[in-house]
């Protein structure tokens, strides 16, 4: 049979994605349960995009399951520099691992990889595309710190247009009932139309506003902060102007609702003070901790390793 692959976070129904949330949950209540499951298996990590935490994420995700990784940190380091296509890499891969995940900063290049692949490729980030397994670590967070994932008002702040991490979470959670966004960006970094109209045709209730403030923040379950992605920029005067447009800090904490809740993907640049680590509201570096519990479920899904556990 054709290996599955996870190339956006709507590959999964609502059904299997929360089966496999209540796996990540399972795993971390008791995570030494899971620890030789995946004993003698190897996951190659492709990154042609430099990355902390994603690419460490899943070393230790396979490592804890009792696994092995092997791959390269970003092109140079990598055959690619010689000319060798993402297709041809992937046949080589293959039969070295057992399943791979991608990072790539073009997008689609998972996709095409996924193609000639003999082992479960995973969309590791493509561009400004997609970010599914950033968009099951959130999922994850939301659900285990709000205790649902349906009837919930999202703020996402920042690079809206780039930001494949909102572009995912959007699409994800937009098939939960009453959910609502509230779109946070300067018009330039607005999100792109797709993203718009895709909303619109599913009757989501969406808000377009470019301050960060009191009356913003007032009624939200969730605020998803980014980082101004340096990266995608095409020249270095734009990314100047934008990148301190929003910073969260704690006047603004202050006047958040009590029980709001502050994702970010990380890395954070200064979009978020570093004096907010302390307020209990601050979810982040928790949601690094569900980042790792998401990615063993997904390895263990994709590898057909989750039955009986």
């Amino acid at each position: 049979m054709a290996p599955r692959h996870l190339m956006s976070p709507l590959d999964f129904t609502v059904d299997e994605t929360e089966k496999l949330l209540d796996l990540a949950d399972s795993i971390g209540r008791d995570p030494l349960k899971y620890s030789h499951i995946c004993d003698g298996k190897k996951i190659a990590t492709l990154f042609y995009e430099p990355s902390t935490r994603t690419r460490l994420s899943f070393e230790a995700a396979m490592m804890n399951l009792g696994g092995k990784a092997l791959g390269f940190h970003s092109s140079d380091s990598s055959s690619a520099t010689k000319g060798e296509s993402v297709a041809d890499t992937i046949r080589i891969v293959s039969c070295y691992a057992d399943i791979c995940a991608m990072r790539h900063p073009k997008e689609g290049a998972p996709l095409v990889a996924s193609i000639y692949s003999g082992i479960p490729v995973i969309n590791a980030g493509d561009g400004g595309h997609q970010h599914p397994t950033q968009t099951l670590t959130d999922m994850l967070t939301i659900r285990s710190l709000k205790g649902r994932l349906d009837h919930l008002r999202i703020g996402l702040c920042g690079d809206l247009k780039f930001g494949r991490t909102v572009h995912s979470l959007i699409s994800s959670l937009s098939r939960y009932p009453g959910i609502s966004f509230v779109l946070i960006s300067p018009e330039e970094l607005r999100v792109p139309s797709y993203v718009r109209e895709d909303m619109k045709s599913k009757n989501i209730p969406f808000e377009e506003v470019v301050r960060l403030d009191k009356d913003t923040m007032a009624d939200l379950d969730i605020l998803y902060m980014t980082r101004v992605q340096k990266e995608r920029f095409f020249n270095e005067a734009d990314y100047v102007r934008m990148k301190d447009f929003y910073i969260l800090d704690r006047d603004k904490m202050e006047v958040a609702p009590p029980e709001m809740m502050v994702l970010h993907p990380l890395p954070r640049v200064n979009e978020i003070a570093v004096e907010v680590d302390s307020d209990p509201r601050a979810a982040y570096f928790r949601q690094v901790q569900y980042g790792v519990y998401a990615r063993m479920a997904l390895i263990l899904t994709l590898l057909e390793l989750d039955k009986g556990v």
